[in-house]
C-alpha cells in the first residue's frame, strides 16, 4: 500500500551502490525485452549454467560480447553449443554509460562497456550470494530489471552473510554498484511471480547486467 501512496526515491544502499527506481520507462522496457528475446535464440542462446561442482543455476543465461562461464570469460560458448558469443551492441554500451552517469554522476564515467550477462528467472529461480570478480576492471556494474519484482540482497565485500540490505527491484529499475561496493556479495533470494507490468508481456524476470571486461579484445 505504501508503495502505491508514495513514490519510490533514488537511494544509496552502500557507498557506490545506488538504486534508481523506474529508470526505464514502459517503451524502453519493451524495446529491451524485444532485444533480449532475440539474443536468447540459438546459436549462442539462452542456456543452463553448470557449476564446476556439478550443480546448475536456476536462472538461465545468455551473454553478449564475452561469454561468462564459471569462473572465466571466453569468446565462444565453451560450456554450451560452442558457437561464437553474440556481439555487444553499441547502443547497449551507451545505455550503460548513461546509467552510471545518472546513478553515480558524470565523473564516474568508465571505459566502454563490453559484456552483458542476461539472466532469466522463472518463479522458482534464485541466485546465491556471489561477487562479480572475474573481470579485470573495477568499472561499476550496471543492473537493469524487467518483468517480475525480485528481492535483491546487497551485502558487503568480506562475507556472504550479514550485514546486507534487501532491496525490492521492479521492472524498469536500475541498480549500479562500483567504487567501495564493486566487489560486494549480492544475490536474489526471491522472485515474486505474476508481479510484472501487465502491458510488458513477460512472465518471469529478466536481469540485464553490464560490465567492463578489462580483457584484450583480440
Amino acid at each position: 500500500m505504501d508503495a502505491e501512496l508514495f513514490p519510490r526515491d533514488r537511494a544509496e544502499i552502500a557507498p557506490g551502490a545506488v538504486h534508481v527506481p523506474d529508470w526505464l520507462d514502459a517503451g524502453a522496457q519493451r524495446r529491451l525485452l524485444d532485444a533480449c528475446r532475440a539474443w536468447a535464440r540459438p546459436p549462442a542462446g539462452l542456456r543452463t549454467v553448470r557449476t564446476p561442482g556439478g550443480g546448475t543455476m536456476t536462472a538461465r543465461q545468455v551473454c553478449l560480447g564475452w561469454h561468462w562461464y564459471p569462473y572465466a570469460y571466453a569468446r565462444t560458448v565453451v560450456d554450451g553449443d560452442g558457437t561464437p558469443v553474440k556481439p555487444f551492441p553499441d547502443w547497449l554500451g551507451e545505455l550503460g554509460r548513461r546509467a552510471v552517469a545518472d546513478a553515480l554522476g558524470e565523473g564516474a564515467a568508465t571505459a566502454p562497456y563490453d559484456i552483458a550477462l542476461i539472466n532469466f528467472y522463472g518463479g522458482d529461480a534464485r541466485m546465491g550470494m556471489h561477487r562479480d570478480s572475474d573481470e579485470r576492471s573495477d568499472a561499476p556494474v550496471v543492473s537493469l530489471s524487467l518483468g517480475d519484482t525480485c528481492v535483491f540482497r546487497f551485502g558487503n565485500t568480506a562475507t556472504r552473510t550479514r550485514p546486507y540490505t534487501d532491496v525490492e527491484l521492479r521492472s524498469g529499475d536500475l541498480f549500479v554498484f562500483g567504487g567501495a561496493s564493486r566487489l560486494a556479495y549480492h544475490g536474489v533470494p526471491r522472485v515474486h511471480p505474476g508481479s510484472a507490468p501487465p502491458g510488458l508481456g513477460l512472465t518471469g524476470r529478466l536481469n540485464v547486467t553490464l560490465r567492463v571486461s578489462g580483457l584484450d579484445a583480440n
